[in-house]
C-alpha cells in the first residue's frame, strides 16, 4: 500500500467534516431531490396518462416532451456558470427554487395545444437554472474535501428517492384530485423544504466568502483552471470521453433491459421483477462508490466501477431465460455503475480541475451529457432493427464499458490545474 493511499485512507477516516458541514449535506439532498432533472423526469411517467385522458394528446406526443426538457437543461447548463460569477452562487439558488415554484403552479394552466407543454417543459430547467445538479454538487465541494466523495454520494441519491417516492405518490394525488394534482404536489416540494432550508443554511465556507456583497465575485483563494484552460487541457476532453461512453452505454441498457429479458423468453412480470433491483442498486452503487473515493485512488475507483458494465453485458449476451439469479447479478452490475457515474464525474472534475470555473466546466460535460442520452436510444433502436436482435446492443455496450475505464486509467492522478501551473512556471523562468 503505498503512502499517498494510507493518506487518503486516514483522512477519508476523519469526519469531523459533517459534524461542520451537515446541514449542506442535508439541503444539496433536498436541492438534488427537487432539482427539475430529478423531479420533473420521474414524476412524468405517472403524469402521463391523466394528460392523456385529460386532452387527448397521444403518448407518442407525451414523450417528445423528455427531449424538450433535456434540450432546456443543456441550454442551463452553458448559463449557470456566468449567473454565478456574476450574481453569485446563494442569490441565483434562492431566486431560481422562487420561479420553481411558480413555473409548477402555472403549469396547472394549460390547455389546448400540447405545444404549450413542451414550452413549459422546454422552459423550465432555463428559467429555474439554478437548481439542477450544478448548484448543489459545487456547494458540496466547496464545503468538504477529505469527505468530498461521500457527501456527493449522499446528496446525489436524491435521484434514486425521487425514482422511488413520486410515482407511488402522485399516483394517489392524481387519482384523488386530477392532474393538476401532480404539478402543485411538484411545486409544493421546493416550496417546503428547499426554500427554507436554502434560506437558512446555503452559505459559502469562510474561506471562499466572497469580498464584495454587490458583485459576488468569488475570492482568488478557490484554486484550479479556467474555463478557457480547460478547454484546451487533453485531460478535460478525455475524461469527457470516457464518462460519456459509460453514460451511452447506461442509458442503452437502462432503455432496452426489460424488451431484451422478455425476449430471452421471460414474461413481463419477471423481467419487472429482475429489472425492480436496478433501482437499489443505484443508490447502493452511488454511496459504496462516494465512501471509496475518499481513501482510494479516484481514477482506479472510477475505472473498476466503471467497467462493471462489462460483466453485466457479457452476462446478458451468454445467460438464459433459465438463469434468473445471473440476470439479476447483471443488473445489478449496471445499476451499481450507474448510480456511481453522476458522482464520478462530479468529484473527478472538482480534483481535477479545481473550483475556480467549476460550473462552466461541469456544466460543459453535463450538455455534452445530456446530448448524448437523447442520441443514445435511437442508435440502439437502430441496431437492434439492422440486426434484429440485442446483440449488436450488447456488444456496443460491453466496449463502451471497457474503453472507459482505460482512459480514465490512462489520464495522470495529478490534478490537471497544478501541472499547467509548474508548466507555465517554466516557462517563465
Amino acid at each position: 500500500m503505498t503512502t499517498d493511499t494510507r493518506e487518503r485512507q486516514r483522512a477519508g477516516n476523519d469526519f469531523s467534516e459533517f459534524r461542520r458541514g451537515w446541514r449542506v449535506v442535508l439541503l444539496g439532498l433536498f436541492g438534488i431531490c427537487t432539482s427539475i432533472t430529478a423531479a420533473l423526469l420521474y414524476a412524468f411517467g405517472t403524469l402521463v396518462i391523466p394528460l392523456e385522458q385529460a386532452f387527448g394528446w397521444s403518448r407518442g406526443d407525451l414523450q417528445a416532451s423528455i427531449s424538450f426538457l433535456f434540450a432546456g437543461v443543456a441550454i442551463s447548463t452553458q448559463m449557470v456558470g456566468w449567473l454565478y460569477r456574476r450574481y453569485g452562487l446563494r442569490r441565483v439558488a434562492i431566486v431560481s427554487i422562487m420561479l420553481q415554484i411558480v413555473g409548477y403552479f402555472a403549469m396547472t394552466q394549460i390547455q389546448g395545444s400540447i405545444a404549450w407543454l413542451y414550452l413549459a417543459f422546454f422552459s423550465m430547467p432555463i428559467v429555474c437554472a439554478g437548481t439542477i445538479a450544478i448548484t448543489w454538487t459545487q456547494l458540496v465541494n466547496l464545503w468538504f474535501e477529505r469527505n468530498r466523495g461521500l457527501a456527493l454520494a449522499v446528496i446525489l441519491c436524491g435521484t434514486g428517492l425521487m425514482a422511488m417516492i413520486l410515482p407511488p405518490l402522485l399516483s394517489r394525488l392524481i387519482g384523488a384530485y386530477g392532474w393538476q394534482a401532480g404539478f402543485i404536489a411538484l411545486g409544493a416540494m421546493p416550496l417546503l423544504f428547499t426554500l427554507p432550508l436554502a434560506l437558512m443554511w446555503l452559505r459559502m465556507p469562510v474561506e471562499v466568502a466572497v469580498a464584495d456583497p454587490l458583485t459576488a465575485q468569488p475570492q482568488p483563494s478557490l484554486s484550479g483552471m479556467s474555463f478557457r484552460q480547460a478547454l484546451c487541457s487533453g485531460k478535460y476532453w478525455g475524461f469527457n470521453i470516457a464518462l460519456i461512453l459509460s453514460v451511452s452505454l447506461t442509458v442503452g441498457m437502462v432503455t432496452n433491459i426489460v424488451p431484451m429479458l422478455q425476449s430471452k423468453g421471460l414474461s413481463a412480470q419477471q423481467a419487472s421483477q429482475i429489472f425492480s433491483t436496478f433501482g437499489i442498486s443505484i443508490i447502493g452503487g452511488r454511496l459504496l462508490v462516494g465512501y471509496l473515493l475518499d481513501r482510494y485512488s479516484p481514477s482506479l475507483v472510477a475505472a473498476v466501477s466503471l467497467a462493471l458494465p462489462a460483466l453485466g453485458c457479457a452476462i446478458f449476451f451468454f445467460g438464459g431465460s433459465q438463469h434468473v439469479p445471473l440476470l439479476m447479478l447483471a443488473t445489478l452490475c449496471i445499476g451499481a455503475s450507474a448510480g456511481a457515474e453522476f458522482d464520478l464525474a462530479a468529484f473527478l472534475m472538482a480534483r481535477y480541475f479545481g473550483l475556480k470555473d467549476y460550473a462552466r466546466i461541469f456544466g460543459l460535460h453535463l450538455c455534452l451529457i445530456t446530448i448524448v442520452s437523447g442520441l443514445v436510444p435511437m442508435l440502439f433502436g437502430h441496431l437492434f432493427d439492422v440486426y434484429g436482435s440485442y446483440s449488436a446492443v450488447l456488444v456496443s455496450c460491453f466496449f463502451c464499458a471497457i474503453i472507459g475505464p482505460i482512459i480514465l486509467l490512462w489520464l495522470r492522478m495529478e490534478p490537471a490545474f497544478q501541472a499547467l501551473q509548474r508548466q507555465l512556471k517554466q516557462q517563465t523562468a
